[in-house]
């Protein structure tokens, strides 16, 4: 995938993440309402007992993922879920694992998909979203092993993640002619955003995490409009499926107006989404099972699994 001279990663890493890169010797402590955000650092240094099982969906090293299932026999309503680290490479599924056990702890069986990203070869457009549909079909596949209930299978997603999982559960409703359409993608249950960018186009710039967006694209919104119309959930409402949007209200990486206005389109559009506000938290907080807000986040994962 080309890469426009003007993006260089470099840069990137060295402005825009400084907050996924701050190093921090301990995990944190349960927060108060006054505690300070969480950093990437400390979310991704708490602790998780390891998955259950790693399997490949794909030939490719990176389309992997890793399992973990609850005590009991089953089946077990099933989260997938996307990591963000602004679709790059340097980022991975690492810091939403401890996440991924709390969710199994509660009963769900837990899908966590690494996939290829900007600075993998075959990453960005349209490889990473091939591979994150990809991914979640290969739910079918588990199943046949494992005790999965398939009709409660509700996608989690948080920043560039949230971006993912509205556009995979948007398939059964995309024109033939779209790279993600597929005949049968797995029906989703429900999908829930955390702190996710729902409008590339409207996101994208020459900073901050905003700067990997045009890697993503292969260029900014004038010079591949297709593209960002394709691949913005704002942009392909109604998605016909549940939809909570959970936004941080200290977050700065993603701005609330992105939850706000998708949240208005669809709704506008005859689909059941909402906002999930949650006061205290900044951008990784609610992924954070020892956070403040940690129990909206995950009511509003337990709701879209229930039956309607």
């Amino acid at each position: 995938m080309k890469q426009p001279p003007r993006f260089a990663l470099s840069a990137l890493l060295l402005v825009v993440l400084a907050p996924f890169a701050q190093a921090q010797g301990t995990a944190p402590s349960p927060p108060t309402a006054a505690a300070k955000p969480l950093t990437f650092a400390q979310v991704a240094a708490l602790p998780a007992p390891p998955a259950d099982a790693r399997l490949s969906y794909g030939p490719d090293s990176l389309q992997t993922g890793e399992l973990r299932l609850p005590k009991g026999k089953g089946p077990f309503p099933v989260v997938v879920l996307i990591h963000g680290g602004c679709w790059l490479s340097q980022y991975d599924a690492q810091y939403v694992a401890a996440m991924a056990a709390a969710l199994a702890a509660d009963g769900f069986a837990v899908w966590t998909p690494e996939f290829r990203r900007v600075g993998n070869p075959g990453g960005g457009y349209p490889g990473t979203f091939l591979d994150v549909a990809r991914a979640v079909d290969f739910v079918r596949d588990i199943a046949r092993t494992r005790a999965l209930d398939t009709s409660r299978v509700v996608l989690a997603g948080h920043s560039a993640g949230g971006q993912l999982v509205l556009l995979t559960a948007a398939r059964k409703t995309l024109k033939a002619s779209h790279p993600l359409a597929t005949a049968a993608p797995l029906p989703i249950a429900g999908v829930v955003s955390i702190d996710g960018i729902t409008d590339l186009a409207g996101y994208a710039g020459t900073t901050g995490c905003n700067a990997a967006v045009p890697q993503l694209m292969d260029g900014m919104p004038p010079q591949q409009l297709e593209r960002y119309a394709l691949m913005s959930p704002s942009e392909l409402v109604p998605l016909r499926v549940r939809s909570r949007i959970v936004q941080g209200a200290l977050d700065v990486t993603v701005p609330m107006s992105q939850a706000k206005s998708f949240v208005a389109k669809a709704s506008a559009a005859g689909d059941d989404s909402q906002l999930v506000l949650l006061e205290h938290s900044a951008h990784f907080d609610p992924v954070a099972p020892n956070s403040v807000d940690w129990p909206a986040v995950l009511n509003a994962i337990r709701l879209m699994a229930r039956d309607r």
